[in-house]
């Protein structure tokens, strides 16, 4: 579950995405993203539980996601996330990740990252990444390690925030849509391009979605082998209902369970029978 979550919704990379391109390519421009479903996503109440299953058989986690407003005076918007093992995992190795990345300004940009990861048995890691945006500056501290501290060539979103504005691009016809990513050390150009249109059965019913593909080729926080794919709500709160995950060993598959959002009243999960 960790290689999961640290390699898309940690993702796109969540967040980590396709990597870095030959060619030179534009910034993620502000036409290039949805203002009203940006506006959703960050509406400050925003709440997703995923059960995260291996080879979409046997439940081995919960990822549990919010988005909330900073209370003033501070300003921009805290994405949270919870990352618990369940079942088999947590006798063989229990995981219980901790995530908070603020973010800030018209295109939802980090300024700080945290990272609290309790893995295996005793083993315990602390992340923490802020970002100059105006500066062009990251810098990193692990544990109680020196801090690194790296240039990069414009404003830059990390495998976390990557993952959330993902679902706001605008895509227009086959077009891959480029959103810069700071991980491993470096920037990448990451391209996301929607595969196909799909009806899949959802927690909220028959919904036709958009299969997105972002081509992950850096690490990120954790190994990773394999594409990803994530299939969002085609419509305006483009809620992220599956992700699909390649591994070394079968797959991985983090299904939406519960999902509340006042911004978006259309979007009700059914009740079970």
């Amino acid at each position: 579950m960790r290689l999961f979550f640290a390699k898309y919704l940690a993702p796109l990379a969540a967040a980590a995405w396709l990597g870095t391109t030959v060619a030179p390519a534009a910034e993620l421009q502000r036409n290039e993203v949805v203002k009203e479903t940006l506006g959703i996503i960050y509406s400050g109440d925003e709440t997703l539980h995923y059960e995260v299953s291996w080879s979409g058989g046997v439940k081995i986690g919960d990822i549990h996601m919010q988005i909330r407003a900073q209370q003033p005076p501070e300003t921009g918007h805290v994405i949270t996330a919870h990352v618990k093992d369940a079942g088999p995992l947590s006798v063989f190795y229990p995981v219980d990740d901790q995530f908070r990345c603020v973010v800030d300004g018209v295109m939802k940009l980090p300024i700080r990252y945290e990272v609290e990861q309790k893995e295996g048995h005793g083993r315990e890691t602390s992340r923490l990444t802020e970002y100059d945006q105006a500066g062009g500056e990251v810098r990193y501290k692990k544990n109680k390690g020196q801090v690194e501290i790296f240039s990069v060539a414009g404003t830059v979103y990390n495998e976390f925030a990557s993952f959330v504005i993902t679902r706001a691009l605008a895509f227009i016809g086959k077009v891959d849509i480029i959103v810069p990513t700071f991980a491993d050390k470096k920037r990448h150009e990451v391209k996301v391009a929607v595969m196909d249109r799909e009806v899949r059965q959802t927690l909220f019913g028959k919904k036709k979605t958009l299969k997105v593909q972002p081509r992950m080729e850096f690490r990120g926080l954790y190994e990773k082998s394999g594409n990803t794919i994530l299939w969002l709500t085609d419509d305006r709160c483009r809620v992220p209902v599956e992700i699909h995950s390649r591994i070394v060993v079968g797959s991985l598959v983090a299904e939406l369970v519960e999902y509340s959002n006042s911004a978006c009243p259309e979007l009700q999960p059914l009740r079970a029978e």
